[in-house]
């Protein structure tokens, strides 16, 4: 029902990539906290779980001691597959045993993936293989990651939607691109990625302090 990687560039940034069989999945998956790190609460998704892991982390708890304190008290984490990473590098993962068809884990540095229902066990790895392997900004090798996901098996079924949503400090998701249902979900987010990278940097700036900025870059906008 869905692949995921979650990562860090190594200077403050995390991110999430991520592509289902399902509606919207990057809508329900994706948990990301500024200088905290990063969870997936994915195959059956209770989306609190993310919020609750990423409280412990907040808290002092490395990522494996919030993961293993959240599933302690969830009737129902048998029925979850949760991914987590820390800021400080830290990483683990919970696959309930409910989780569906073929799961499995990936790791590298930086870096770690999951997946359930997938065609075959090797495609977390091909995932975290694939980002250590790209070169760019995080969202690029986020991507480099689901393609090499999907070249390696991807889901068991055909994949309907993706998303890719990054923190970078500035208190929003500066990136938060998602491709809801589409024929060819990661294609389409990879041309979203294109259209929006060249202007994420601006829109940062608008939001943090709008008089230094050079425009907006809309009709009647004559500045």
């Amino acid at each position: 029902m869905t692949f995921s990687i979650t990562a860090t560039d190594g200077q403050g940034r995390f991110g999430i990539a991520v592509s289902s069989s399902s509606p919207a999945v990057a809508a329900r998956c994706v948990h990301l906290r500024d200088g905290v790190g990063a969870v997936s609460s994915q195959n059956i998704t209770d989306p609190r779980l993310g919020a609750r892991i990423l409280d412990r982390i907040q808290s002092g708890l490395a990522a494996q001691a919030a993961l293993d304190e959240v599933v302690s008290e969830t009737p129902s984490a048998d029925y979850r597959q949760l991914v987590v990473l820390d800021a400080r590098g830290n990483s683990a993962v919970f696959s309930g045993e409910h989780t569906l068809g073929t799961f499995a884990e990936g790791r590298g540095a930086g870096c770690i993936a999951a997946g359930n229902m997938l065609a075959n066990p090797g495609v977390t790895q091909a995932m975290c293989d694939g980002f250590q392997a790209a070169t760019g900004e995080l969202e690029e090798r986020l991507l480099a990651a689901l393609v090499a996901g999907e070249a390696a098996g991807g889901e068991a079924g055909s994949v309907k939607s993706a998303g890719i949503s990054v923190v970078s400090g500035h208190g929003w998701r500066d990136t938060d691109l998602r491709v809801d249902w589409h024929d060819e979900p990661i294609a389409e987010l990879q041309r979203l990625l294109e259209v929006w990278l060249p202007q994420r940097h601006d829109y940062v700036v608008r939001g943090l302090d709008p008089t230094v900025s050079v425009g907006y870059g809309v009709a009647g906008d004559d500045r």
